[in-house]
């Protein structure tokens, strides 16, 4: 029997995303946090959909779009390697890793990553607020409760829990610093 585990999915509670993001994620794709996409830009010289991708987009691995919510489902360990392999060939293919090797470790970290922040129930929702200074990229991670009665389906039925979910990585994209697991 194959052992269980979670992995984070988009989800699209209305229509924000598409006129939030350049390339909106489709609903319900693989999800990671996706911060290495901004490891080459200045964050401070980023503007309009890119700066809203920065500051509060996960990254949708199939379709390379953003996702301002993802939701923790469960997943099977064919399900993270099937993630993982999808990952390192969008590395090679749209962010210029130099063979699947590399690529594939770098999807793995990224992929350890996203389960780390699935330490919630099954359909709970994780938000994303990333911000820079001195160099650093900093990510928070926020879990959204929904109101008592209600189900997913509207946007403004959730209320959001502080400081549930923590990783405020203190990442240093400048010397290749890597995303260190929740506090």
């Amino acid at each position: 029997m194959k052992k269980a585990a979670k992995l984070l999915r988009t989800i699209a509670l209305d229509v924000s995303d598409t006129f939030t993001f350049d390339v909106p994620a489709m609903p319900g794709e693989w999800a990671v946090s996706g911060a290495f996409r901004f490891c080459d830009q200045d964050p401070a010289k980023l503007s309009g959909k890119a700066r809203a991708a920065f500051r509060s987009g996960f990254l949708g691995v199939q379709s390379w779009g953003w996702s301002t919510l993802a939701q923790i489902v469960p997943a099977t360990e064919d399900d993270c390697q099937v993630l993982i392999e999808l990952l390192a060939r969008q590395l090679v293919d749209r962010f210029g890793a130099p063979d699947v090797a590399i690529a594939r470790a770098a999807a793995e970290e990224e992929v350890t990553f996203a389960q780390s922040l699935c330490a919630h129930p099954i359909s709970s929702l994780i938000a994303v607020h990333r911000s820079a200074g001195d160099g650093e990229v900093h990510e928070g991670f926020r879990k959204l409760q929904l109101r008592e009665g209600q189900r997913h389906g509207k946007a403004f039925s959730f209320m959001e829990i502080e400081d549930d979910v923590k990783a405020d990585s203190d990442l240093d994209y400048s010397d290749g610093g890597q995303e260190p697991p929740l506090r």
